[in-house]
């Protein structure tokens, strides 16, 4: 650990007393020569440096960790393509409300507007894709600048921060004292004229219903919504972030999550509501066209940040500030409801398409495997003491809309940017955060070649991961929407790999499935294995024109 009684030698050791102060247990990267005395400096600190296999990676796992934690994630890389490597990382974390820092190596302030070996304007290159980004200019400056983009970070709706870090003031003696880590301030209540209008709008309405975004999921927030609910029952959507927000003894009241396409019960409860109550609920997530498009509902909107506005989203309260503290003020002030006949039978008629569900997915068999046999094996899997990381392909819906989480932040699933490769790199971050979890991580075959490389850095840190395959050998998401309109594909074939031999030949332990009723004993095989497994599953995506029509879930099998 660094002493921070002694003067720091050089400016990469204020920026580690920095992210020590902070909090900071990991940094996630990969060195280079302009950025090497910070690794240096590393060395002698209490943070663990997490050498990755590439930079767009390394800035995945800083996101995961910061929306595990609510604590920035740290990534830190080299000058030129390190950097350059970067933004898919951070422009995911901002869309997802992930609190990350990425700091970049980059030449030394009198070369920075030459044409030199690995120049480049990182600044400018971050700015639209976080919500700080600035270089260090002076040895004076390096606490200031590094407090204030942690503080950016995870300050009102969370996201990536940017610093660059030249080369010459991270070798250069630092001035100035340790500034990160201090207290941060802390959201309140909304002001009590406005609470008691939101409350007076929730008593008066006929139908009101909740939409619960990203924010929700958050641990102090679902809890304070769980009690809510307790007190006041009212029909409840998510989007696909909200997972896990809404616990096992309300699950009556929940509707299921939305997104995409707008043809599930939930979307149905809210073309039915007069009123629509979002929590921590952000655009981005769902856009207000998909469900307001008339603009006929009356909104609240309840977040940490005041709302964007649509011309399909004009709220009429705000109740800005902590969203746990405000959910409980809120209770405190509402009436018992009773559900409407309209919204008691869409609440009635998704329970019984459950029961249908759970019943037969299970029993489904062939080989392709039909999704919702998959599904129905993650669900008997995802017990409290799992965590479970979700790329973005096909296999995302399948299991955003059929796969259940009653614990918060334990179903991660993007769908900011819907980034491609995020799964394994989030697993890795999810198994350093929570290493009593078994993590499960599920992508495609497409997705997962694309961060497939962290699959070493996983077995060098002994993570205990079981990494899920479906494999079609297709851009599936793609094709099935370039069917429905032009009538054929194109640019989504690619050729097959054999997974389990890829994944021994990394070091961890793979499997393969060839038969539905082989799944069961194989994944749970996968399971029990400690340390890095994958598990290889063909799938019959025969079915997926069914995710974009108006069906209900009991007729999906």
């Amino acid at each position: 650990m660094s002493d921070n009684n002694k003067a720091p030698a050089c400016g990469a050791e204020l920026v580690v007393r920095n992210l020590e102060a902070h909090g900071v247990r990991w940094v996630f990267g990969i060195p280079g020569a302009k950025v090497d005395r910070v690794f240096d400096s590393l060395e002698d600190s209490s943070i663990q440096t997490i050498v990755a296999r590439h930079e767009a990676n390394a800035a995945f796992m800083a996101g995961a960790v910061g929306r595990l934690t609510g604590k920035a994630g740290v990534a830190l890389v080299t000058s030129g393509p390190g950097c350059s490597n970067l933004p898919t990382g951070l422009a995911t974390a901002t869309s997802e409300g992930d609190p990350m820092l990425a700091l970049g190596g980059v030449v030394p302030l009198a070369e920075r507007l030459k044409q030199v070996h690995q120049t480049l304007d990182t600044v400018s290159l971050f700015k639209p894709v976080t919500k700080y980004s600035a270089e260090i200019t002076a040895a004076s400056a390096v606490s200031e600048t590094i407090a204030n983009a942690l503080r950016a970070a995870e300050s009102g709706r969370p996201g990536g921060a940017f610093v660059a870090l030249p080369n010459d003031l991270m070798n250069a003696p630092a001035q100035g004292r340790v500034l990160a880590g201090g207290r941060t301030p802390q959201n309140g209540v909304a002001p009590p004229d406005a609470v008691r209008e939101a409350a007076e709008l929730i008593n008066s309405a006929r139908q009101p219903v909740l939409l619960l975004g990203l924010q929700a999921s958050q641990e102090a927030n679902s809890n304070a919504l769980r009690k809510l609910l307790a007190q006041c029952p009212l029909p409840v959507v998510g989007t696909f972030q909200a997972a896990g927000a809404v616990d096992q003894p309300n699950f009556e009241l929940f509707a299921g999550r939305i997104g995409l396409w707008s043809n599930q019960a939930g979307d149905a409860l809210l073309k039915k509501a007069d009123l629509v109550v979002t929590i921590g609920y952000g655009p981005v997530e769902y856009e207000p066209p998909k469900w307001n498009a008339d603009a006929s509902r009356k909104i609240i909107h309840l977040d940490v940040i005041e709302a964007e506005i649509d011309n399909c989203y004009n709220p009429d309260v705000e109740l800005l500030g902590d969203i746990a503290l405000n959910l409980e003020a809120l209770a405190g002030q509402l009436k018992p409801k009773v559900l409407t006949p309209e919204a008691a039978q869409v609440l009635s008629t998704l329970a019984e398409d459950r029961k249908h569900l759970a019943t037969h997915a299970p029993q489904l068999g062939g080989s392709p495997l039909h999704p919702l046999k998959i599904v129905s094996e993650l669900q008997a899997l995802a017990g409290p003491d799992v965590t479970m990381c979700v790329d973005m392909g096909s296999f995302h819906i399948w299991i955003a809309r059929y796969l259940n989480s009653f614990r918060a932040r334990q179903l991660l699933i993007t769908n900011g940017q819907q980034t491609m490769g995020v799964a394994l790199p989030w697993a890795i971050a999810a198994s350093l955060v929570r290493p009593t979890d078994k993590i499960i991580s599920v992508s495609g075959d497409g997705s997962f070649m694309q961060s497939s490389m962290e699959l070493e850095t996983a077995v060098r840190l002994g993570c205990n991961i079981m990494h899920v395959i479906w494999i079609d050998n297709c851009y599936n998401m793609v094709m099935i929407q370039e069917d429905k309109k032009y009538g054929r594909p194109s640019g989504v074939q690619f050729g097959p790999i054999d997974f389990k031999a890829y994944a021994d030949a990394m070091g961890a332990k793979g499997f393969a499935v060839h038969a539905a009723d082989q799944l069961r004993a194989t994944l749970r095989a996968a399971m029990d294995h400690h340390g890095p497994s994958v598990v290889a599953i063909p799938v019959d995506y025969a079915d997926n024109p069914k995710l974009m029509a108006d069906l209900r879930m009991g007729q999906m099998v």
